[in-house]
């Protein structure tokens, strides 16, 4: 049997402070693991240093891509980026590794296999928050509500940034993937539902980062708008296999 073969894939905008701890601390991870592997940064357009750090890296170790990319949004930037992996794992990772990177064990096997989707949550028996503020937690909470009212049912953290997909559950969504914003993961979670996927939620060690460029407030009216378009398409038969 071939080593297993994992993708991880960083979408970066203006990442340029913390980039390279990250890149530092997943490929020495990586290292110690028996795979073949690359990290994939998708720079999203990026008007500081992020370039240049990612470009630093690439060219002291073949594995690490840089891949250039228009600014777009994360959704973009993860859609360009699953796209552009080769390997038969392909794993979303923020920038800010806000889940400690030896957690993407529970994602590959033997620890888990027979799945197209796996979703790292942040609730659920085994998860543990470090650090989080009672108020974004709240928020947070309030969010998923409606996305589970208006998406998914029974998807206890969709918007968690940590996403394992197969090859092939990466060649059946993204085509179909309409949105750059912040509720893309809502879209592609909808798209592989539609399709009859197996999605599974996996309980992680998750650790509160007070730089995330997303603010609850001026992003979530966008968010819920984005929602009811994706509650459209589904109705429309636009996220069915083709």
């Amino acid at each position: 049997m071939p080593p297993l073969s994992l993708s991880i894939v960083i979408p970066a905008y203006n990442e340029e402070t913390r980039l390279a701890t990250t890149l530092a601390t997943v490929s020495a991870f990586l290292a110690s693991q028996p795979w073949q592997w690359e990290i994939r940064v998708v720079d999203d357009g990026s008007t500081d240093g992020t370039a240049a750090v990612a470009r630093r890296f690439a060219s002291a170790d073949s594995r690490i891509v840089l891949q250039a990319e228009p600014h777009r949004g994360k959704g973009g930037a993860v859609k360009a980026g699953l796209l552009g992996a080769v390997g038969s794992y392909r794993f979303i990772c923020d920038a800010d590794l806000s889940m400690p990177i030896p957690e993407v064990l529970r994602f590959v096997p033997p620890a888990l296999d027979r799945f197209d989707v796996a979703v790292a949550s942040r609730e659920g028996a085994g998860a543990r928050r470090v650090g989080e503020p009672l108020y974004r937690h709240i928020m947070g909470r309030l969010f998923n509500a409606f996305v589970q009212r208006l998406a998914l049912p029974g998807i206890e953290d969709s918007q968690c940034g940590f996403k394992m997909f197969t090859a092939d559950a990466v060649r059946r969504i993204f085509p179909l993937v309409s949105i750059d914003g912040w509720a893309f993961d809502v879209e592609v979670l909808t798209i592989a539902r539609a399709q009859g996927m197996r999605i599974v939620e996996i309980p992680i060690e998750w650790h509160y980062r007070n730089e995330s460029q997303l603010s609850m407030w001026r992003d979530g009216i966008g968010m819920l708008r984005e929602l009811l378009r994706i509650r459209w398409r589904r109705w429309r038969g636009l996220y069915r296999q083709r």
